[in-house]
């Protein structure tokens, strides 16, 4: 049976307005690259509407517009499912998958890999990215080994799955790197052993 997705958090679009030539620090964590945020065009701000309260001499910086984001975990933590406007991410912790230091899928994992296929075929992608992880312990070389080995295991099953040619997987193994969580707890460093699979998003 598939775990119900019991909490929901969903962000609004924000314009952000900066002054010039005033430099922020950019505070937006590392993601895998290829799997940035698109988002549409900022809304149009007159720099010379008097409502716009400017410092002698400030101008406005460029507008940013944020993507709109959805995410949906489980109460366990073990699944997460996030949904923007161009893409969607399922992103399943390592033990719900695998047994400790194993790239062998076990049959509750695959029943959780069926729901991500029906998501796949839903949206009538023909690119799914299927990236691996781990925490920081040991050493970065088998991290590395093994989060391709886990990311080659989710990816052959989905393949199966779809059961369709016109697909392309793009499959790495990242180890340590891109953690989503504090590696200096168990719990954080539970939550970056895993695996994403993203996918563009085709249909609403």
């Amino acid at each position: 049976m598939t775990p119900r997705l019991t909490l929901a958090m969903a962000t609004a679009t924000v314009v952000i307005i900066g002054l010039a030539p005033a430099a922020r620090a950019d505070t937006t964590p590392s993601v895998p690259p290829g799997t940035e945020p698109t988002a549409t065009a900022p809304v149009e701000v007159d720099p010379n509407d008097p409502d716009l309260k400017l410092p002698e001499g400030g101008t406005l910086a460029e507008p940013k517009v944020l993507d709109i984001k959805q995410v949906v975990e489980d109460q366990a933590g073990e699944e997460r499912r996030e949904d923007t406007n161009a893409d969607v991410t399922f992103a399943l912790q390592a033990e719900v998958l695998f047994g400790k230091d194993s790239a062998k899928l076990g049959a509750a994992a695959k029943a959780r890999i069926a729901v991500i296929a029906d998501e796949i075929k839903k949206q009538n992608t023909t690119l799914v990215r299927v990236f691996g992880f781990t925490d920081n312990l040991g050493s970065s070389a088998h991290g590395d080994v093994l989060s391709k080995q886990r990311a080659d295991a989710v990816q052959t099953e989905l393949s199966a799955d779809l059961n369709n040619p016109n697909i392309t997987f793009e499959v790495r193994g990242y180890g340590e790197q891109y953690p989503i969580a504090d590696n200096s707890t168990e719990e954080g460093r539970k939550k970056n052993r895993r695996v994403e699979v993203t996918f563009p998003r085709t249909a609403s």
